[in-house]
């Protein structure tokens, strides 16, 4: 299959754009015309226009509501409000089975079940960020929680519907930049906070303006600006520092005096980790028309962020190699790890996204026709002090229908279509990997049918075809990949429920593993793909069992993924330019683990109540006859209380998170570390009213911790004590 040419690509999906666009203006006047006799009643999705409320509900994504394919997490409201932080990783972190490859303040991506990178999608409505996030670890996502109702996170059958090489799972957030109604007045948001830890300063706004009965407007804008991040105690862990005071030993040994004190002096840096400075703005605008039959709606939105990548200390060992990255290489990329000589690095990162989204109401067996469209035009530089190093450009395109179904007797579901398009170039004289394209087609479908007696059989499947190509590498393959799955699961009367699914996924391999050629700094190593990679095959399944009472909730879920032909970047033994080379490789391998999670009233009275809860999780992944798989988060264990006074919440917590000696080759340990955290937060006008201010104490004790997760847990622990005051103001 030969990859259609960018101008092509991007011709036919416009086209397509155009004519669903016709569809949905025209559409919903005609559904109206032929329902004017049923005015008087309320639609499904909410209110009539004629109603006072004049508010019509628009659901403009999958409700992945069924049973055993639910998300599996969520987070929203004030609690949402509370972790706004500048990277969509670090704000689930918190979440059971989240963890963050917290690469940087500025870069951080969510890391699900010991999954990262290409196996996981972060979207926007069913979109994707569409951005170099799952390229490298040291890239940004580009997201903006401001305009963000609520974030889901799903694991298996459920990721069907989002793609074939979201294997680890997805994560969605439920976005209002395009509006999902109308309101009957003005309505704004205003939102501010202060963060001690890295002097965060942040302000945000948005405001929706109703055009008449059907039409409304949306704007918004946020700035945020941190300084270099205060630690705990140490910049660099016991291994490393070990390390670099033996290097300035030998150092003092030969006679270089003032190198090695100044070796000396760089291994006890403590207080803040240098050069992690972030400053990101957005502005974004949208246009809603919202009828009874249906809605159509356009956004775009500027994201600009300027962020800096924490660097491995550079010294020479004394066994004569140089464990900087780069000694040859002073000019490769963002890819932090590195000190790039005596410069810092930095990484400017700028797109343009355009989004469509429209639902046309339907009768009889299909409920509504729901369509997505995005375009993303996004440049990514990466500097060396004032020098340009390394440039990503990229252009991408992503569209999606979904058929809905209406409940007849318990079956329901959803069936659909979605393409995916991009083109990236690397300029500079560190591209890891060369030009290229992929292009994507998909048709899914997600079926629940009840059984009666409390059971209810879910099942999923997805075909998908996937090329990539580089002209510049005469490189261009196609992959046909087949997934799917099957549920079951019983409610009783009583509140328990039970159940259990198989998943078979297929992957293909990414650019990155097949084309990557060079030292690439934010890993550390010489990166080496193979052309001639296969595709990624899964088989893996869940277990669970809920209990939920007026008082008590409990779930516990066990998983585990069996693969066949695991992709993974194996260090063969040799070196290219003093750096250890990494092959991708395929191989068995076994991911497997829990999530458990339990709340309990323990007692409650007029306007208060109090609470407790725990939640636990845990990853255990191995390679065959290669040994325990890299960066998997440990143990983690939470325990949690909250007290209602009225208007006035109160919470404590306490976080451990277990010693990570499992570690991949070249890969140090990390030890365990205990958070403690305290917050409230009070609504001054009542619960619903205008003004909710916010207080909270993250890592009370100012312990110094490090996300075995992460790539430069050696140089760049966690947050110290970082003291939060936020202010949400709302019209």
């Amino acid at each position: 299959m030969n990859t259609a040419s960018p101008r092509f690509a991007v011709s036919r999906t416009s086209t397509s754009l155009s004519i669903l666009a016709a569809m949905l203006v025209l559409a919903p006047q005609v559904h109206a015309q032929g329902q004017a006799a049923d005015k008087q009643e309320t639609p499904a999705h909410g209110p009539s226009p004629q109603d006072s409320g004049n508010d019509i509900v628009v659901v403009g994504h999958p409700p992945t509501d069924f049973g055993l394919l639910a998300a599996t997490a969520s987070i929203g409201g004030d609690n949402l409000v509370a972790a706004n932080r500048a990277q969509i990783g670090d704000i689930l972190e918190g979440l059971p089975g989240v963890a963050s490859t917290s690469f940087a303040p500025g870069a951080s991506r969510p890391v699900l079940r010991g999954f990262s990178g290409d196996r996981i999608r972060v979207m926007t409505d069913g979109l994707g960020s569409l951005d170099a996030s799952n390229v490298s670890v040291d890239h940004a996502v580009v997201f903006d929680a401001l305009t963000v109702d609520h974030i889901d996170v799903f694991h298996g059958p459920s990721v069907l519907l989002y793609g074939g090489n979201a294997i680890g799972g997805a994560v969605n957030a439920i976005d209002t930049r395009i509006p999902r109604s109308v309101p009957q007045r003005i309505t704004a948001t205003g939102i501010g906070s202060y963060g001690t830890a890295a002097d965060e300063r942040m302000f945000a706004g948005k405001i929706d303006v109703p055009l008449g009965e059907r039409f409304v407007a949306h704007v918004d804008g946020s700035w945020r600006k941190s300084d270099d991040l205060r630690i705990g105690g140490d910049l660099y862990s016991p291994a490393l520092r070990g390390e670099m005071e033996h290097a300035a030993e030998h150092l003092a040994e030969e006679g270089e005096t003032d190198e090695a004190n100044e070796l000396f002096e760089e291994a006890g840096r403590s207080g803040r980790a240098p050069n992690t400075a972030a400053r990101t703005y957005t502005v974004g605008a949208g246009l809603a028309f919202i009828d009874a039959g249906g809605s159509l709606g356009i956004s775009y939105q500027r994201y600009d962020s300027r962020y800096g990548i924490p660097a491995r200390p550079a010294f020479e060992d004394p066994h004569g190699h140089a464990d900087d990255d780069h000694d040859d290489h002073d000019d490769h990329d963002d890819h932090a790890g590195h000190d790039h000589g005596e410069e810092p690095v930095t990484i400017d990162l700028v797109q343009n996204r355009f989004d469509l989204r429209g639902e046309l109401i339907l009768g009889g067996l299909f409920k509504s026709l729901q369509l997505r469209g995005g375009y993303s035009d996004y440049t990514h530089t990466e500097y060396e002090g004032e020098e340009t190093g390394t440039i990503f450009d990229s252009q991408a395109i992503e569209t999606r229908a979904d058929l809905v179904q209406n409940d007849r007797g318990g079956w329901r579901g959803r069936s659909g279509a979605q393409y995916f398009w991009r083109k990236m170039n690397v300029n500079g004289p560190e591209a890891v990997v060369p030009d290229y394209q992929i292009e994507r087609f998909g048709l899914f479908t997600l079926q629940s049918l009840g059984l009666g007696s409390g059971f209810t059989a879910d099942a999923s499947g997805r075909y998908e075809t996937s090329s990539v190509s580089s002209r510049s590498m005469s490189f261009d393959r196609s992959y046909d990949l087949w997934s799917g799955a099957a549920g079951l699961s019983w409610k009783s009367g009583t509140g328990l429920t039970l159940g259990a699914n198989f998943i078979h996924g297929e992957r293909a391999p990414s650019p990155e593993e097949l084309l990557s050629d060079g030292i690439h700094v934010a890993t550390q190593a010489y990166e080496l793909g193979d052309r001639t990679l296969g595709i990624e095959r899964s088989n893996g399944g869940e277990a669970f069992v809920r209990y939920s009472s007026p008082r008590f909730e409990v779930s516990l879920t066990g998983y585990v993924t069996d693969f066949g032909n695991y992709i993974a970047s194996v260090a063969t033994g040799d070196e290219v330019d003093e750096q250890p080379v990494y092959q991708y490789t395929e191989a068995s391998a076994l991911f497997k683990g829990f999530e458990a999670q339990a709340s309990f009233q323990a007692m409650q009275w007029d306007g208060g109540q109090w609470s407790i809860d725990a939640t636990s999780d845990y990853t255990h992944a191995s390679l065959d006859d290669i040994g325990p798989a890299p960066r998997i988060p440990p143990l983690r264990i939470r325990g949690g209380t909250d007290l209602m006074l009225g208007a006035l919440h109160l919470r404590g917590e306490v976080e451990w998170n277990a010693e990570q000696n499992r570690v991949g080759t070249y890969e140090n340990a990390t030890d365990d570390f205990t958070l403690v955290n305290l917050s409230a937060d009070w609504h001054p006008m009542g619960e619903e009213g205008p003004v909710t201010l916010m207080l909270a104490a993250n890592n009370l004790f100012d312990v110094v911790g490090r996300r075995s997760a992460s790539y430069t847990s050696d140089f760049m622990p966690i947050a110290g004590r970082d003291v939060r005051v936020t202010a949400k103001i709302t019209y």
